[in-house]
């Protein structure tokens, strides 16, 4: 019994260094601060195992992130989970996202034709990308679905797909009540990820 536990325990550290090499790029973004890199154990998909990066978020600031306007990055998807005491949304990108801003908002609206979304919440955050697309040239969409995805989690109830126009992308997060939030930017693969306490 004991050497099956050592075994498991060697596999296990063996599995560990082999993760250690590539780790992907992190930057933690405080509110209305540019962003800093540094370098975090963080795997491809977000996991309940906190890495020292993935703290309960504590400050509701707006949070604005300008840069050199370049190619525009691509949407692929977006993806959410409960974390126990915070929920986690994942913009999966192709490319550097250059700007973005993370404020909150009254109502989500459409963008274009600057309409109201119907949807209901006690609290929302509007998540806008540029330059940014979720279509490819030929207008095929890469984020798919919607505009509503229900979540139905600690917080977040809905993601929404509030434009892919001109430019510009626009993801909703419809909240439950207004609470803390961060957001870091991750490379290996690329990705915007915005954490809601609970």
């Amino acid at each position: 019994m004991r050497y099956s536990r050592v075994g498991v325990l060697v596999a296990g550290l063996a599995v560990l260094a082999g993760c250690g090499t590539g780790a992907p790029t992190t930057t933690s973004v405080a509110p209305g601060t540019a962003p800093s890199a540094s370098t975090a154990p963080v795997g491809g998909t977000p996991s309940p195992a906190a890495p020292a990066s993935a703290a309960v978020p504590t400050s509701t600031k707006d949070v604005e992130v300008e840069g050199d306007p370049g190619e525009a990055v691509l949407v692929k998807t977006v993806r959410f989970a409960d974390h126990g005491s915070f929920d986690r949304v994942v913009i999966d990108l192709d490319g550097d996202v250059s700007s973005y801003s993370v404020r909150w908002v009254d109502e989500l609206l459409q963008d274009g034709s600057g309409e109201p979304i119907e949807v209901k919440g006690g609290a929302y955050l509007q998540a806008t990308l540029k330059p940014a697309n979720a279509h490819t040239d030929d207008g095929s969409p890469t984020w798919t679905g919607g505009p509503i995805f229900q979540a139905a989690l600690g917080n977040v109830q809905n993601v929404v797909k509030t434009g892919d126009f001109e430019g510009v992308v626009g993801v909703g997060l419809v909240l439950d009540h207004r609470a803390p939030f961060s957001v870091t930017e991750l490379t290996g693969p690329d990705r915007l990820v915005i954490d809601v306490a609970h």
